[in-house]
């Protein structure tokens, strides 16, 4: 099974880029290398969030990828699917109140359509802050976890929050290259789904 895109991971040692794919791709570059030189520390977060990643690295390469895969295949094999997965529909669990109930199922095409066009409308009013909020955070959690003893490191950070992006860039680019380029990745998306990022020069 293809993972959805939030699902891929970015690993470093030092500040150097090893692996970067899915759970188990990354897993097993970071097991190589921590076979190879046990004192090295990777460091693995998601690509998408930031967020850190503790992995299992007990036993052979084969017992990793055991522990990765196995639960996901067994799981899908024995749980009913719900939603509509093909199309990226995903069933989780909502709760309302009563009156909230009757009203979706009197809206036209039930309670789904009506949640799908509530959180659609929601979001183009919101003019893509939420989305730029969240791609801030993704790109700060990393620059504090990666690039803190950088040069420029809390210009850099005024200038994430402030959205100036050409500053931004300016203040990075003496970073380490790995580091630099996903940095520059996650901080992108933040600038360009910011509604009221300053025009840059």
């Amino acid at each position: 099974m293809t993972e959805p895109a939030q699902s891929r991971y970015i690993a470093f040692v030092a500040k150097r880029r090893i692996a970067q794919g899915t759970l188990a791709e990354v897993a097993l570059a970071v097991k190589a290398h921590v076979d190879q030189d046990p004192a090295v520390l990777p460091l693995v977060f998601d690509a998408q969030t930031s967020a850190p990643k503790e992995l299992d690295l007990r036993g052979t390469p084969a017992d990793v990828a055991a522990r990765l895969g196995d639960p996901a295949r067994a799981s899908a094999a024995t749980e009913p699917v719900r939603g509509r997965p093909r199309l990226g529909v995903v069933a989780r669990e909502v709760t309302l109140l009563p009156r909230h109930w009757d009203w979706l199922a009197a809206q036209p095409g039930g309670a789904s359509v009506a949640l799908r066009k509530l959180v659609e409308d929601a979001r183009r009013a919101d003019g893509g802050a939420a989305e730029a909020r969240l791609a801030r955070d993704a790109a700060y959690s990393f620059m504090a976890a990666m690039a803190g003893a950088e040069p420029d490191y809390d210009e850099a950070a005024r200038a994430l929050f402030a959205g100036n992006a050409a500053a931004f860039a300016e203040l990075i680019q003496a970073w380490s290259a790995d580091v630099r380029d996903h940095l520059t990745r996650l901080a992108g998306q933040a600038f360009s789904a910011a509604p009221d990022a300053p025009e840059e020069a």
